[in-house]
């Protein structure tokens, strides 16, 4: 029986990862994400899937962030009923991560029915809460190098990407006509010497690599070393200015990230102690698997911990979990930091705090992470000068910042001297989870260095794994 690989998402754009491989009569999907940015992508998550869920076996997942995993709860819901393999910490952060999605959706549905902004009558959340919470029954976590066999012919396991907690490469060994072939998915390949995580891990005899591309066109402007300065000059502009610096941020990672560098800066005096709102219940929770597993804590945050200290906790931090302490931060004067989910402004808190803050011009909003097409983050990134919240629509006067190198993502460099570090080329190298310039800006630079045979996807294509 012949391996195939088939993509149904993540083609063409860097959400909606999810693509299917047949081997050994067995059917698995890796990832099972929503597509967000641009309508077109969105409605997507709408569509009748390619393959009814119930023919799929399993799920094997390579991180908690919605675009890999939010899918879930809507593939169970129409059928889908196997195993969903992971990291023992992406079930952790998936725990958090899709019941707040479930209830985000809900939410969504309930405000847009409120203010008649949409145009289904009545408007319907893709899936709720309780959709979430029964897909969460079908988890089943591994640790990172531990192997799991679907069958006697196709071996599983999960290595560490560096992208966020518990984030993996998913590395599939099939035994096929006598001979092994190694299929290799990057999911989201983390940046290198990023605090708290490990770097990711190097890769060796991969017959087919599926490799994201999500930074294939661009480097991180500022550099490693000077990403905590970069910080450091956006929160003192902010602090002259007596303003609120808004950070819209993604609760996985970023969040955690972030209090890890402004409680450095603070200890160093680079940066005035100021009040810290995270004001995420899902950012707040995730901080709390953090401050769990640390066992996955790369070698000098491990240190740090031996030393007593608290590494995600600046001095003035305070967690707002509760609706009304959350609404209360609209009466608090700056200097202050508030960071808050989502990270691309599509949803979340953050949207009632930019409403409240992005005409006045002692405020500033900064991005941390990559801002998808279609996305407010994007629109604002760009220069415009409006910027529509709750239907309503609002001058920006808010001064808007930026800081590349906290993406989660490796940059063109970072990847190709990631693929450095093979011993042999892949047969076939499928460039996807990138809008179409950076797939195809990341297909040439490896064609170039290394001379590999690469293939940028389309939406729903299919190959056969020879």
């Amino acid at each position: 029986m012949t391996t195939k690989i088939s993509f149904f998402g993540a083609t063409g754009t860097v959400t909606g990862s999810r693509h299917m491989l047949e081997a050994d009569g067995k059917k698995m999907l890796i990832d099972c994400g929503l597509f967000q940015g641009l309508k077109k992508n969105r409605l997507r998550n709408w569509d009748p899937f390619p393959v009814p869920p119930s023919d799929i076996d399993r799920i094997l997942l390579t991180h908690a962030h919605i675009d890999h995993s939010g899918y879930i709860p809507r593939f169970c819901k129409n059928g889908f009923s196997g195993k969903i393999n992971c990291t023992h910490a992406t079930h952790e952060l998936c725990k958090i991560m899709l019941m707040d999605s479930g209830h985000l959706q809900e939410e969504d549905a309930k405000w847009a029915n409120k203010k008649g902004f949409s145009k289904h009558k009545p408007a319907l959340p893709l899936y709720t809460q309780q959709d979430a919470e029964k897909s969460l029954k079908q988890f089943d976590g591994y640790h990172y190098g531990e192997d799991f066999h679907l069958t006697d012919n196709v071996r599983v396991k999960f290595k560490d990407a560096g992208h966020i907690l518990g984030s993996s490469f998913v590395d599939v060994k099939v035994k096929e006509n006598g001979e092994s072939k190694r299929i290799f998915f990057s999911g989201d390949l983390g940046s290198p010497l990023r605090p708290i995580l490990h770097d990711p891990v190097q890769a060796y005899e991969v017959d087919y690599l599926i490799l994201e591309s999500t930074y294939g066109d661009r480097l991180h402007t500022d550099s490693h070393g000077s990403r905590d300065q970069e910080l450091a000059r956006v929160i003192n502009d902010s602090v002259k200015r007596g303003g609120v610096l808004l950070i819209p941020s993604f609760a996985v990672e970023r969040s955690q990230e972030l209090l890890y560098y402004i409680r450095e800066l603070e200890e160093k005096n680079i940066i005035p102690s100021v009040p810290v709102y995270l004001d995420s219940p899902m950012a707040i929770n995730s901080t709390r698997v953090f401050e769990k597993m640390t066992s996955l804590y790369d070698f000098e945050a491990k240190l740090q911990l031996l030393d007593k200290k608290n590494i995600l906790s600046p001095k003035q931090i305070t967690y707002t979990k509760d609706v009304n302490d959350s609404k209360a931060l609209a009466d608090i004067k700056g200097p202050a930091i508030i960071l808050s989910a989502s990270g691309m402004l599509q949803g979340g808190r953050i949207l009632h705090h930019l409403q409240q803050r992005i005409s006045k011009p002692e405020n500033t909003v900064l991005f941390v992470g990559y801002q998808a097409e279609g996305t407010r983050g994007r629109s604002l990134l760009e220069g415009k000068r409006e910027v529509k919240i709750h239907g309503q629509k609002l001058p920006v006067k808010a001064k808007i910042e930026n800081i590349s190198g906290f993406s989660g993502h490796a940059d063109y460099n970072e990847i190709i001297a990631w693929l450095m570090g093979f011993n042999r080329p892949p047969i076939k190298t499928f460039i996807v989870h990138g809008e179409p310039d950076a797939s195809k800006a990341l297909a040439e630079k490896i064609q170039t260095k290394f001379g590999w045979d690469t293939v940028i996807p389309k939406f729903e294509e299919t190959f056969e794994l020879k």
